[in-house]
């Protein structure tokens, strides 16, 4: 069984940084395409930062945001600088075994539940 385990959410002041860890049991996703998503409260989710398998590509919706593998550990991170309150969501990390250029939520068959990010001060 597949799991994807997100942690590192919580409430930031704006201009703070965050790291978000996507933990994976039952799937080595150092050979996926592992993408973070969010959800803002009301809004569509979008599409925040993906990396492809074996790490050679990687593409981000802002400098800000860096993710990057831990593939000793199995997890793949996400780390935000300079957050907005426009940042604020639920944030997602999802994988599949796509091209690097299929980033649609359907071309990942395996999400984790969930981290809440909050920017406000």
């Amino acid at each position: 069984q597949v799991q994807l385990v997100e942690s590192g959410g919580g409430l930031v002041q704006p201009g703070g940084s965050l790291r978000l860890s996507c933990a994976s049991s039952g799937r080595t996703i150092s050979r996926d395409n592992v993408a973070w998503f969010r959800r803002p409260s009301g809004k569509e989710r979008e599409l925040v930062a993906v990396l492809s398998a074996m790490g050679g590509s990687r593409w981000s919706m802002e400098d800000r945001f860096n993710i990057y593998r831990d593939s000793a550990k199995n997890t793949v991170l996400l780390q935000m600088r300079n957050l907005k309150p426009d940042d604020t969501a639920v944030y997602y990390c999802a994988a599949g075994s796509g091209s690097f250029a299929s980033t649609a939520a359907a071309d990942f068959p395996y999400w984790g539940q969930g981290t809440q990010v909050t920017v406000s001060s």
